[in-house]
């Protein structure tokens, strides 16, 4: 099954709806001065116009309804065919994406597909759409968007040396030691409440924004400290992000020192 079989069945239908909308509302308008002005040959004839014209919607109408009711979504989703069109277009999109169904991760989002109702979920967002080429357009759009909001390292930074210092004195560790990004969002983020304000996948998103911003050449927190990353280590400690290239990357620690 292809969604977009069904999107390219319905798209003359919706024109022929528009079209007799669109002479409808201009009929109704005649009919509406004919009414007034007592113009009663004009007012038969407009009025069987519309009547035709209803005629044309209304069929229009039912060849649209009979399409979708031959759309089985259920299968299409429990079928697989829904997942591999989405990964298609992420392939096409240039939208990375790993995972498994039904959960997958297309960065900073976690994306689950509920396959018994047809929805799928963007973090806790219900999405209802049964358009893989229109949901991937969505993730996308919203990566842009989160792409081009503020971000201040040297802020980020300074909070996250705070956290870095609690870190330090909780696990009796030397000053400027490495680390583990993952303790110190236990740090930013102590209880549940907090992290679904503020969970992983948004950690690891602002992680990305600040390892760029790294790259880049910036390595000083708005306290005046440096910072430095560790040795990438694909562990399960570590937080896959992706780059200023769309590359992924995997960071495991951090340290932060005064020169």
């Amino acid at each position: 099954m292809n969604y977009e079989n069904l999107y390219q069945t319905l798209q003359p239908e919706e024109k022929s709806v528009k079209d007799a909308l669109a002479s409808l509302q201009k009929l109704s308008k005649s009919v509406g001065r004919e009414t007034e002005s007592g113009d009663l040959k004009n007012l038969v004839k407009d009025i069987n116009a519309m009547a035709d014209t209803a005629a044309v919607l209304s069929a229009a109408l039912e060849r649209i309804r009979s399409a979708i009711g031959d759309f089985d979504a259920k299968a299409y989703f429990e079928s697989g065919d829904f997942a591999a069109q989405m990964l298609e277009e992420c392939r096409e999109k240039g939208v990375d994406v790993r995972g498994a169904s039904p959960v997958y991760e297309m960065f900073p989002y976690k994306v689950r597909l509920d396959m018994e109702n047809q929805d799928i979920y963007l973090d806790r967002k219900k999405v209802q759409c049964v358009r893989p080429l229109s949901f991937v357009e969505t993730v996308r759009s919203g990566q842009e968007k989160l792409n081009k909001a503020p971000f201040n390292a040297a802020s980020f930074a300074g909070e996250l040396s705070d956290a870095y210092d609690l870190a330090v004195l909780k696990l009796n560790r030397q000053p400027e030691s490495d680390i583990y990004l993952t303790s110190l969002y236990k740090l930013l983020a102590p209880m549940s409440r907090f992290r679904k304000d503020y969970d992983l996948q948004s950690y690891a998103f602002d992680l990305a924004r600040l390892y760029i911003s790294y790259i880049s050449g910036t390595d000083t927190a708005k306290n005046g400290r440096k910072f430095q990353f560790g040795p990438n280590r694909e562990s399960k400690k570590s937080i896959r992000i992706l780059d200023q290239n769309g590359n992924e990357q995997h960071l495991s620690t951090i340290r932060f020192y005064r020169e």
